[in-house]
C-alpha cells in the first residue's frame, strides 16, 4: 500500500504561516555565511532588528543586476545587511554610496563589509541623509544607477526628489516600508511616519519624471511592501 503524502502544517495564524514561507524558499536566496555574520555583528551591537530580510536582500542584488548598476546609492545603511546584497551586484569597478545617521551603526557597517570583502567598493557617509544628499547633488555627482531608501518615513518625499536630482533616465528606486501594516490607507493616521509616506505617494502621483507602482508583502517581518519607480527620460 503507498504511504500517504507528507502533509506539513500550516500555521493558522497569519505570521507564522508567513515566516514558514520564507523559509521554504530560503533555498533560492542562499545567504552566505558574509550575511549571516552581517546580521549576527549587527545584533550583537545592540543594533533595532528592522534590516530587510535575506529574501528582501536577495531582491535588491537581483533588481540592482537587472539594470546592470554600477553606481549604487542606499538611503539609511543600519548594518550594512542590505548594503552587503547590493555590493554583491556590483561589478569590480563599480560604486556604493551609503548613507547613515548614527555613527555606531556606520562603524557596525564598516566592519561586516570589509569582513566580506566589500570594504573598497562602500563609502558609508555618516550625517543626516538630507545634508548628505544635498552635498551630492551640489557637488555634481555622477548620476546613480540604483537607489534604495530605507530611512526615516517622515522624510521619504524629500529623500524621493533629492534621489531624482541623483539620477538618470533609467534609474531604477526602490523606497522600502511603504504599507505600514496597511495604515497608509487612513489620511488621519496619528502616526508621522504613516504620513511621510502619503506625502511621498502625493509628489509621486502624476510625476512627469517618474513611473511607479508599489507592491504589498507579507512574510517574516509581518506586512508592509515597497515601492518601484523608474526614472523617466
Amino acid at each position: 500500500m503507498a504511504q500517504a503524502p507528507h502533509v506539513q502544517p500550516v500555521p493558522s495564524d497569519p505570521d507564522a504561516r508567513w515566516a514558514q514561507v520564507d523559509s521554504y524558499f530560503g533555498g533560492l536566496v542562499r545567504e552566505d555565511p558574509d550575511g549571516t555574520a552581517t546580521r549576527e555583528r549587527a545584533a550583537e551591537a545592540g543594533l533595532p532588528d528592522i534590516a530587510v530580510a535575506p529574501n528582501q536582500g536577495k531582491l535588491l542584488q537581483l533588481l540592482a543586476s537587472l539594470v546592470g548598476a554600477r553606481r549604487v546609492l542606499e538611503i539609511g545603511t543600519l548594518g550594512g545587511y542590505s548594503t552587503l546584497w547590493l555590493a554583491r551586484a556590483l561589478p569590480s569597478d563599480g560604486s556604493l554610496v551609503s548613507l547613515e545617521l548614527d555613527p555606531k551603526h556606520a562603524e557596525v557597517a564598516r566592519a561586516s563589509l570589509t569582513q566580506a570583502g566589500v570594504g573598497d567598493l562602500v563609502e558609508v557617509v555618516v550625517g543626516p541623509a538630507v545634508d548628505s544628499l544635498g552635498a551630492l547633488v551640489a557637488a555634481a555627482t555622477e548620476p546613480f544607477d540604483f537607489i534604495f531608501i530605507d530611512a526615516d518615513k517622515q522624510q521619504l518625499a524629500r529623500y524621493v526628489e533629492l534621489s531624482l536630482a541623483l539620477s538618470r533616465p533609467g534609474t531604477a528606486i526602490v523606497v522600502d516600508n511603504v504599507v505600514r501594516d496597511g495604515a497608509v490607507i487612513d489620511p488621519e493616521h496619528p502616526d508621522d511616519r504613516v504620513q511621510g509616506v502619503r506625502r511621498m505617494v502625493e509628489l509621486l502621483t502624476d510625476h512627469p519624471r517618474v513611473e511607479a507602482t508599489v507592491l504589498q508583502t507579507v512574510g517574516s517581518k509581518g506586512y508592509d511592501g515597497f515601492a518601484l519607480l523608474r526614472v523617466l527620460p
